[in-house]
């Protein structure tokens, strides 16, 4: 199936999401967290990430997380990677607990469609030095697609990780598993190979994705914010509403995309130095903020 159809037919089955100016989220993808080891990308922003998500819970964000959030490609236990990266599940789970925390999956946690799988795995977790199980996202449901829909105007924005119509990583999925936990992991480990399939480290993937998620964002006249390629976009007012929050993997710092007070923007968490030698996480903004109207207008 096209990306074109994939897209559309997520789009019709998204859950909608009713938000104000009032309202305020904050958009991360493609975390890939791993099991720390050399391949486990993630690792080294990790502190990063637990500053900004920090801000985000006491400043009353609501946290959407674009798909990828874990490794579960190179990784066969989530229970390895929720434990290596306790203190951000901690962190997620107060999120949830507040009911500010959505999920939607990626190709690389592609699992979590499975209702069984997330049960299993999301909902409890065990506690080795309590020795029992507690929750985690105790009834959590993971989309593949969902709808930020305005009250007033009934203006839609749609979130979807953006791999949908990818041959490699959609519909064979399980190939590129399979290629990545048992050939491409081992090469990277050992020599350093870089894995051709990802659109992250593949330029001309890179450019096809994004031109197809493009001509779906004009064909529909609908407003876009995906992940999956890790390259952030932010358009101009004007042109196709395609934007992509980045990912937790540049280095030395993490982007994603803020909605508040009617308005959005392009952020970016990065470590700083002070002259002292003081190391501190600093948030910028790359881009915006711009108002939410001005793209719900394009044609």
């Amino acid at each position: 199936m096209s990306t074109f159809k994939c897209l559309t037919k997520v789009f019709k089955s998204s859950k909608e999401i009713f938000i104000d100016d009032l309202s305020k989220f904050i958009l991360i993808s493609d975390c890939h967290r791993g099991d720390n080891s050399w391949t486990d990308d993630f690792a080294n922003n990790e502190n990063i990430l637990f500053t900004a998500l920090n801000y985000y819970y006491e400043h009353d964000f609501t946290y959407i997380e674009i798909g990828d959030g874990d490794e579960l490609w190179e990784n066969r236990k989530f229970s390895e990677i929720r434990q290596t990266h306790s203190p951000i599940f901690w962190l997620m789970s107060k999120f949830y607990n507040d009911k500010r925390l959505y999920m939607i999956w990626g190709n690389h946690d592609i699992v979590k469609k499975n209702k069984k799988y997330v049960q299993k795995n999301l909902y409890y977790y065990y506690d080795e030095r309590k020795e029992k199980y507690k929750p985690l996202f105790d009834k959590i449901e993971v989309y593949e697609g969902l709808i930020l829909k305005y009250l007033s105007t009934k203006n839609k924005i749609f979130i979807v990780h953006g791999h949908q119509g990818d041959l490699i990583n959609d519909q064979l999925w399980r190939l590129s598993r399979f290629l990545i936990r048992y050939i491409w992991r081992p090469l990277t480990l050992h020599l350093g190979v870089k894995d051709p399939t990802s659109p992250a480290k593949n330029y001309k993937k890179k450019k096809i994705t994004e031109k197809n998620i493009i001509k779906w964002v004009k064909a529909n006249n609908q407003m876009v914010i995906a992940g999956h390629t890790h390259r952030p976009m932010f358009p101009d007012v004007g042109e196709p509403p395609y934007f992509n929050d980045g990912s937790c993997v540049h280095p030395r710092c993490i982007t994603g995309i803020e909605i508040q007070n009617g308005k959005i923007m392009l952020v970016k968490w990065s470590v700083k130095t002070k002259n002292d030698g003081t190391l501190y996480v600093e948030r910028e903004i790359i881009s915006g903020p711009k108002k939410l109207q001005s793209f719900f207008i394009y044609s």
